[in-house]
């Protein structure tokens, strides 16, 4: 039985065997019976980490190192269990074997301690990997939403029952669509029959079967295979769903866009229990039943605009709030960004407000909605509004990197980053998008905005009111080979831009018309293609500062002609996404290059070539950011003769082991991140020499089991982050760092901090509570 309660997996078979035999050697080892009865109760009362354990280590190719040990730890514990069956009257013996029992009790209950803290690390990076791993999860709705109670029920009782296989819920953008399906999909009765097998994928604008198709298997867990066609994709898929069995399963297809019929035809299938939800601003009658949700009731529209200007400062002029819920039509998006607008101003705004609704000119939508969502964009000061603009650079329902917007901002406005970031919290504040905080370390890696597409067509509209040739950002969507006309008739007019945002579909053959761009300064590239060319027009571009490639689709793509770069002597900053780093792109020298940001990227076989000179290509780097390379075993030893870095960032890179011993030459170095690197050993004796480091950073590095003597000699050391590092040693020579200023640290670790906390002048101990919002990955 105990054997079985973990289904027979390798950690958890050896787990109820222990168990077990505890069990059996309770009742027949009368003399160790108090040293069992403990041991029986921790291992009880941690059957759900050990199941957490196996999950994590079956889900994600990282290091086992940790199970192993457990696995040694309880084997021998077991044997020692049984020993204890043979010991009758010797009392030496029968002390020495008790002893053993609470030695093995406390190693196991101090080895799930140390687990609980890394499990929530590791649950916080499985969730932050769903968009990868596990793709159409379903994300959580907003807290507040007033009104969607009986839509809920009507739709729930229409899903629960053998009716049609399709069900389409359609309205206006910004009506709340996707907030009750994602409410839908959450409810009891609805998960209750579908289970693991509901399938949420946001469909993009233009759509793409074979993507959504890849997203499906691999959320189910399935090996993903390149497909040539749609109809293979789709073939593909319903076999996996056969060989399901017939279990309900539901397919949730959001936002889908007018003209997509053919597309939704393609998913119905003859399959049991089989249903499609689709949310669109459009209707498709043919398809199955329709529903059509309606704009709030006036008491739904009042309690949420009440809700989101705050109690505080609302305005009880009955007259004057009818107003503003006639311009808002029910719509939450509105109601929720204009009451952010609002929120704080006086009554008097609120008037001039309302006046400037009335006397505005209805654009394309012909509605009252997109009015006043501008309004809200118009009443921005100039500065916030220059930077909100600059988020059309980025795809419809993508999220967007905070580090991205700053590397642009900083060449841009000329502004210093916790400024900028000052900028997200203001337009934040007023609903404009979502900033999402995913890790608050310190760092902005784990920072990201996330934009309703109505509010990103509105940029779009503001930013085509005035001719291309003046435009101060274009943004370009370019679907097949199918370039604006603007741009085939501009060789006599060269645009002047600032920013050149370019977006190609899955069909883009990479074959350019040339552009005369002289005044960009950042590009930023979505690409969809596994294989993409640099455009050769950027090497003309000799204002270009900011570089930001970004692989949109579902493989990380590889680029050619990356060597144009080597020109453009004003370049600082590249970011590259999902990007295969190829032998090419190394062979190129930047000699101006500050920055560099990998994210996502496969670099292994480049940085594991012993001729690849990275100190060569980038001699005069600042800043180096690697996150989440999960190829990356070793870190090139060039990297230790770049003598400029002043911040050198690694972090979510589980393969890497170890550190170059060259590292200590980077005598310029001020901030070392290394957090989530969880298959580091150790820090290198070398470290001591980096005397001008301020920051480091090696939270959940579960592998390092104790600092080296050296950290002593980091004289400078301010900050020291330590999360998920309770099985780390502290040596005596830390007691050195008397500029140390902040620990942030688990519990455990805070305890060994607070016994030599009198040798420090001024130290604060910082235990952070972990409070972690994720939905930002279903996006």
């Amino acid at each position: 039985m105990a054997a079985d309660l973990l289904g027979g997996a390798a950690v958890g078979a050896v787990f109820g065997e222990l168990l077990r035999a505890v069990l059996e050697a309770r009742e027949k080892a009368k003399n160790f019976k108090p040293q069992l009865e403990q041991l029986q109760s921790t291992l009880s009362n941690n059957v759900s980490v050990i199941k957490k354990i196996e999950k994590y280590n079956e889900k994600l190719d990282y290091p086992k190192s940790e199970t192993q040990l457990m696995i040694e730890k309880m084997k021998e514990g077991e044997q020692l269990v049984r020993r204890c069956l043979t010991v009758k009257w010797n009392y030496i013996k029968r002390t020495r074997y008790a002893d053993k029992l609470i030695k093995l009790n406390s190693l196991i209950d101090r080895f799930f301690q140390v687990d609980m803290q890394a499990q929530q690390t590791r649950d916080n990076k499985e969730i932050l990997l769903d968009g990868i791993i596990r793709p159409c999860s379903v994300p959580n709705p907003p807290e507040m939403t007033p009104g969607l109670d009986v839509p809920l029920e009507e739709l729930k009782r229409e899903l629960l029952r053998d009716g049609k296989q399709v069900i389409v819920v359609s309205a206006p953008g910004g009506t709340g669509k996707t907030t009750l399906i994602k409410k839908l999909c959450k409810d009891e009765k609805v998960e209750a029959k579908f289970k693991d097998n509901i399938f949420f994928a946001t469909v993009s604008k233009p759509h793409n079967v074979k993507v959504i198709v890849r997203k499906i298997i691999q959320h189910m867990g399935k090996d993903v295979c390149e497909f040539q066609t749609d109809d293979h994709a789709i073939n593909d898929l319903e076999r996996l769903l056969k060989e399901m069995g017939s279990p309900p399963i539901l397919l949730v297809l959001d936002d889908v866009w007018s003209g997509s019929e053919s597309m939704l035809h393609k998913f119905t299938s003859q399959l049991p229990n089989y249903k499609i939800l689709v949310t669109s601003r459009s209707v498709f009658p043919k398809l199955g039943f329709e529903y059509n949700l309606k704009p709030l009731s006036d008491e739904a529209a009042e309690t949420l605009f009440r809700y989101t200007v705050g109690g505080d400062s609302y305005v009880g002029d009955k007259k004057l709030v009818n107003k503003i819920l006639g311009v808002c039509k029910g719509s939450p998006l509105a109601l929720t960004v204009v009451g952010r607008s609002l929120c704080g101003r006086s009554a008097a705004v609120w008037k001039s407000r309302v006046k400037e609704w009335q006397d505005a000119t209805i654009f394309h939508s012909n509605t009252d909605l997109l009015v006043c969502l501008q309004s809200s964009l118009d009443a921005l000061d100039d500065k916030l509004k220059e930077c909100y603009m600059d988020l059309g650079s980025f795809p419809e329902d993508h999220r967007i990197p905070v580090t991205a917007l700053i590397d642009m901002w900083v060449e841009l406005y000329k502004r210093d980053e916790d400024n900028l970031y000052l900028i997200l919290s203001d337009l934040s504040d007023v609903n404009l998008f979502d900033l999402v905080v995913t890790s608050d370390d310190g760092s902005y890696n784990d920072h990201f905005v996330i934009q309703h597409d109505l509010l990103r067509e509105l940029i779009i509209h503001q930013s085509l009111l005035e001719p291309v040739e003046k435009m101060k950002r274009l943004f370009i969507e370019i679907s097949g080979n199918n370039f604006p006309r603007w741009w085939l008739e501009q060789n006599l007019h060269p645009v002047n831009a600032r920013l050149l945002s370019i977006s190609t579909d899955e069909t883009f053959s990479s074959g350019w018309y040339d552009i005369k761009a002289p005044a960009v300064e950042v590009v930023v590239l979505n690409v969809r293609t596994k294989e993409y060319t640099m455009p050769d027009f950027m090497e003309k571009m000799e204002k270009l500062k900011v570089l930001i490639v970004t692989s949109c689709g579902f493989l990380p793509v590889e680029l050619s002609n990356f060597q144009l770069l080597g020109s453009l002597s004003n370049l600082k900053r590249i970011r590259l996404e999902r990007v295969s780093i190829s032998f090419d792109m190394t062979r190129i020298q930047m000699k101006n290059l500050q920055k560099l940001s990998l994210v996502l990227c496969n670099v292994g076989q480049v940085f594991s070539n012993s001729t690849f000179q990275i100190s060569d290509a980038f001699p005069n780097l600042k800043e180096m950011d690697i996150d989440y390379c999960n190829d990356l075993e070793a870190l090139p030893d060039g990297v230790c003769d770049i003598v400029s870095l002043e911040n050198l960032s690694i972090t979510n890179c589980h393969k890497l082991s170890q550190l170059p011993e060259g590292i200590g030459k980077l005598v310029n170095l001020e901030v070392l991140r290394l957090a989530s690197c969880t298959d580091l050993e150790a820090l290198p004796d070398t470290i001591g020499d980096l005397t001008n480091l301020r920051l480091l950073d090696i939270s959940e590095c579960l592998s390092i089991t104790e600092l080296p003597v050296q950290i002593g000699e980091l004289y400078r050391l301010e900050k020291l982050c330590m999360r998920g590092c309770c099985s780390c040693d502290l040596p005596t020579s830390i007691t050195k760092l008397k500029n140390l200023e902040v620990v942030r640290c688990d519990e455990e670790t805070a305890y060994k901090w607070e016994e030599v906390e009198a040798c420090f002048t001024d130290l604060t101990i910082e235990v952070p509570k972990e409070d972690i919002n994720l939905n930002w990955l279903y996006k």
